[in-house]
């Protein structure tokens, strides 16, 4: 997938300036696809100049005006060819079980300070487990009453709350190992 491609999702949900969309990167898309906004701005002036999106300039009262985008049909026709290409299952680079499994090679101070940073990441993710449950409980309070968009989103969102816990409990057997190990 291009940066493209999530661009044209998210513009597809909510048209928005590049502030919003780098902001709704940094709220969510920016989970399963990452951009620094620079990124998203490179990106927004290259699919305006190859036509997949058209600007319209928004007065702004005491700031300068802004652009916001939307899809054009050479951006809906891209979006839609590329969702006829298949996928590559994803591999995964996960730089802290690398370390975890390098503690095995340093002495026994290595192992109490990968339990901070176990710890570490034990607690982000459980703030962004909450985020999502959050977010959930707000944008999805009837989950009998979904349209189409709604529901594809939502199944994305389960898939992100899954995966938080399945995280956090892989954490806690590390830290449960890791606890037993240091004594």
């Amino acid at each position: 997938m291009a940066l493209e491609h999530a661009i044209l999702v998210s513009l597809l949900e909510q048209p928005g300036s590049g502030y919003e969309l780098a902001r709704r990167f940094d709220r969510s898309i920016g989970r399963f696809w990452t951009a620094t906004h620079q990124q998203i701005y490179r990106v927004l002036r290259r699919m305006e100049t190859d036509g997949w999106i058209v600007a319209e300039e928004v007065a702004q009262d005491g700031r300068p005006d802004k652009k916001v985008y939307a899809p054009a049909a050479p951006g809906r026709a891209a979006l839609a060819a590329w969702l006829r290409e298949p996928v590559e299952p994803e591999t995964v680079r996960h730089e802290l079980a690398v370390k975890i499994r390098a503690a095995a090679f340093d002495d026994s101070a290595a192992l109490t300070s990968l339990i901070s940073e176990v710890e570490r990441h034990r607690e982000s993710h459980s703030a962004l487990l909450a985020r999502y449950l959050t977010g959930e409980q707000r944008d999805f309070p009837d989950l009998t009453a979904l349209d189409t968009r709604q529901e594809l989103q939502h199944v994305v969102l389960r898939g992100g709350i899954e995966y938080e816990r399945m995280t956090l409990a892989w954490l806690d057997d590390v830290l449960a190992t890791l606890h037993r190990l240091a004594n």
